[in-house]
């Protein structure tokens, strides 16, 4: 006798970064979620983003990080026009081995929370990595205008930090076309 609700053997092979709907709206003006295959255990990649000191070494915005007390940390951010932005967060949820979650804290220039998830893959090649990122820009409405073209609003930063991440991980350095400081180049004329 057949069964109502035959098994099915269709995988979940949508992007991770769309599957919890629910989870990308944010309090804030702007908003996004990325997702990234980071071929590295899942414990490695949570340890490595745990200590929040590591991130400006892919964060290319991102200056410096202090640890305050009671899970808070201060970040000097570049801003757009060469300002310098302080962000002031707190860890709302650590979860080892899986998530991480922040928002803004009393200090703080820019209103923010967001979150990183890891999570192994179904297939077992590497950790699923998703950030979700989400802030109320300096100035408004133009402030998130200028952001957009000086391409440091969420989506594009989130989108880049999690390159560098993988990279990071991956390869142990982040590749870039910039010219190296020890090999400087001699003026061109014409």
């Amino acid at each position: 006798m057949p069964s109502e609700d035959p098994i099915s053997t269709d995988a979940e092979v949508a992007s991770p970064a769309f599957i919890d709907k629910d989870n990308v709206e944010g309090d804030h003006a702007a908003t996004s979620i990325r997702a990234a295959m980071i071929n590295r255990p899942r414990r490695e990649l949570y340890d490595y983003w745990s200590d929040i000191t590591n991130l400006p070494s892919f964060m290319e915005n991102v200056k410096s990080v202090e640890i305050l007390e009671s899970g808070r940390s201060q970040w000097t951010v570049a801003g757009p026009g060469g300002m310098d932005v302080e962000l002031v967060s707190e860890i709302t949820e650590d979860v080892p081995g899986e998530r991480i979650a922040w928002t803004s804290s009393e200090g703080s220039d820019v209103d923010h929370e967001g979150w990183i998830e890891f999570k192994d893959n179904a297939f077992g090649r590497g950790t699923e990595v998703r950030l979700f990122i989400s802030y109320d820009p300096p100035a408004g409405a133009i402030g998130k205008v200028v952001a957009k073209v000086l391409q440091r609003e969420p989506r594009v930063q989130a989108r880049r930090e999690l390159r560098r991440f993988k990279q990071l991980m991956e390869t142990g350095e982040i590749s870039t076309s910039k010219a190296p400081d020890a090999a400087p180049r001699a003026d061109r004329h014409l």
